[in-house]
């Protein structure tokens, strides 16, 4: 990592633009903080509002809170970002209560045990790996294990908000929040 400043730094309500204040303080009600990250999307305010705006839509997906949180886990292992994969990590185990196993599982490329969310997983993996090419084998497990056909397109909505994320956090490193130490 280089010694200089961060190309972006992390914003608060006071210190960022206009337009981004009001998102911040929806951010900082949902947190109770405002993490690091949401501060460094802050500095464009297009950015912010894109990036919660795609959340919100993916919060409406047939996927599961921990399905999502795993998609979300597993591309930000996949595009190797220390930051989303603790905050993910943080949120599995300790809010949506997921087995350490699994999210240790997805940390590591290994198999989950869970045939169902391993399918999840793979299909996570291979569309950030593959750079969306992901081959018929994948997609037959992914609705074998009983995910359907328009699942895979609300897969793809969480490997384009990490796809913000994780590049988001490669330009500019953001320091880890307190709240998701634990799973550096």
């Amino acid at each position: 990592m280089s010694t200089e400043a961060p190309l972006f730094t992390s914003v608060g309500l006071s210190s960022a633009p206009e337009e981004s204040r009001p998102i911040l303080q929806k951010v900082h009600a949902m947190f109770k903080f405002i993490p690091n990250l949401y501060g460094a999307f802050a500095n464009s305010p297009a950015l912010l509002e894109g990036y919660t705006a795609l959340e919100a839509a993916f919060e409406k997906t047939q996927l599961s809170p921990v399905e999502r949180q795993l998609v979300l886990l597993a591309a930000s292992v996949e595009n190797a970002c220390p930051y989303c994969t603790a905050a993910h990590s943080t949120v599995l185990k300790h809010f949506l209560r997921t087995s350490p196993e699994v999210v240790a599982a997805v940390r590591s490329g290994s198999p989950v045990s869970d045939y169902k969310l391993n399918a999840l997983v793979n299909l996570t993996q291979e569309f950030v790996s593959a750079r969306g090419h992901v081959g018929p084998p994948t997609i037959d497990s992914f609705l074998a294990a009983g995910y359907r056909r328009e699942q895979v397109l609300e897969v793809l909505i969480g490997v384009a908000l990490k796809t913000i994320s994780n590049y988001t956090d490669h330009l500019s490193p953001n320091e880890l929040d307190q709240a998701f130490a634990a799973e550096r």
